[in-house]
């Protein structure tokens, strides 16, 4: 979606936040709602037109993760922080943002199964709920299974990128390639 598709919010010296298309402040909360209704977003500095979207996004995950059941562990964050700088930092954000997209997939077929099942299985039929969740555990190990190969997938892709990237590198030094030892 182009930028001039997103609704433009307008974050102020004050740090308060103007929505465009509604004309009047709104807040992290009204910025979070917006993110959970699919709404897309860019925020901006008023005075400089600087693209704040991302800076806003994170503030909105930590006061989430400071709201009682945080997502982060303690390894993952630091995990996150060590590949700053790091070689892979340019090909960690494509794997988690697949990653996401893989997890937000499985969850939507999890929400279709129940769905199909009805708003109150066990009221409509306790039988159908019991076929129901004996059909669940084999469903879910075969869309984790799914997950996990695929994710396996993504971070061999993403190993052979940085491996390719480190054979072009070093070709150009005029190094053998591997694999090619003279003795």
């Amino acid at each position: 979606m182009a930028d001039t598709e997103k609704r433009v919010i307008k974050k102020y010296p004050n740090r308060r936040l103007y929505d465009t298309a509604t004309s009047c402040y709104i807040t992290l909360e009204d910025v979070k709602q917006l993110v959970l209704e699919n709404v897309e977003i860019v925020i901006e500095d008023a005075k400089t037109h600087e693209d704040l979207t991302r800076s806003v996004l994170l503030q909105i995950i930590l006061e989430e993760e400071n709201g009682g059941a945080p997502m982060f562990t303690y390894d993952v964050l630091t995990q996150i922080i060590r590949f700053y700088g790091h070689a892979m930092q340019g090909l960690m954000g494509n794997y988690l943002e697949k990653n996401m997209q893989l997890f937000q997939q499985m969850q939507e077929r999890l929400q279709d199964q129940a769905k199909a099942v009805g708003e109150n299985p066990l009221g409509a039929n306790a039988n159908m709920w019991g076929e129901f969740m004996k059909f669940q555990a084999p469903a879910m190990q075969n869309m984790m299974t799914s997950y996990l190969e695929q994710s396996t997938n993504m971070y061999v892709e993403m190993q052979q990128q940085l491996q390719d990237r480190a054979k072009n590198l070093w070709t150009g030094f005029g190094f053998p390639p591997a694999g090619t030892d003279k003795k």
